[in-house]
């Protein structure tokens, strides 16, 4: 998936309720919780933004430009079910708005077959499905269902990444992109340097593209912990230059 390409944030509907150990200080619920009564994290409402993309100017052209990417539902999750009812209308404006990507993360893979529009088929061409994982134990049981569903394209996050996991398995030529970062917040896990370079290592050598978005709060290197700023989480990062992606002549970029 193209980094490059001009971001929008769509987020149809919000609030969601957790699921797994990843989810247990999850930032949604760490951001509601600075608005107070006014927010329950928990509570899956539908938002003033949810015909965003196909929303137009007064020239009758959309507001959001052709070729840009979409990232959705990044305030909930795409396939809680408390949003079934709503869900219908987000694929249609998917659909209509085929010009774009659409980019949405889920812990909840295992509904997806269920969520899906009748014309899915093998997948709408311009709809990115992330599946994030934590530990080994999701890993096992989310990527085993990810593997076998009809998507165009394909994504695996390890975040917030709570121990080494092993994504050999699951590693293959439908995978665009492996995403690794740690947890943020006051309360967040510590995340080791030594399985973000494994997860990597695992990439490089199925030559799948791989990513180190974030370092997390707490990062472990070396045998030191290194209390990260949020501000510098996505910098450090960065700056570590793990990246590794694959360019148009199938060869490595290192």
């Amino acid at each position: 998936m193209s980094h490059s390409a001009r971001s929008y944030a769509w987020n149809p509907w919000h609030g969601c309720t957790k699921v797994s150990p990843g989810c247990r200080y999850c930032y949604v619920y760490r951001q509601d919780a600075m608005y107070g009564a006014e927010k329950q994290s928990a509570e899956v409402t539908r938002n003033a933004d949810f015909t965003l993309p196909v929303r137009r100017k007064r020239d009758h052209s959309y507001k959001i430009p052709s070729g840009s990417v979409i990232f959705t539902c990044f305030t909930s999750d795409f396939l809680v079910a408390e949003a079934d009812s709503w869900r219908a209308e987000a694929w249609a404006m998917m659909r209509e708005r085929s010009d774009c990507l659409f980019f949405f993360f889920t812990k909840r893979i295992d509904r997806f077959m269920a969520c899906t529009p009748e014309d899915w088929g093998a997948g709408y061409p311009n709809v990115c499905v992330g599946c994030t994982v934590e530990n080994q134990a999701m890993a096992d049981f989310r990527l085993t269902i990810f593997a076998q569903l009809p998507l165009q394209h394909k994504a695996i996050i390890v975040a917030p990444m709570l121990e080494a996991v092993n994504l050999l398995p699951y590693l293959d030529a439908t995978i665009e992109e492996v995403s690794v970062g740690g947890e943020s917040g006051a309360e967040a896990r510590i995340c080791d340097y030594d399985w973000v370079l494994h997860v990597r290592a695992q990439c490089v050598e199925r030559e799948v593209p791989f990513r180190f978005h974030q370092t997390g709060a707490w990062l472990l290197k070396d045998g030191k912990i290194y209390r990260i700023r949020r501000q510098f989480q996505l910098s450090q990062a960065s700056r570590a230059n793990l990246n590794y992606r694959i360019g148009a002549d199938g060869k490595p970029l290192l």
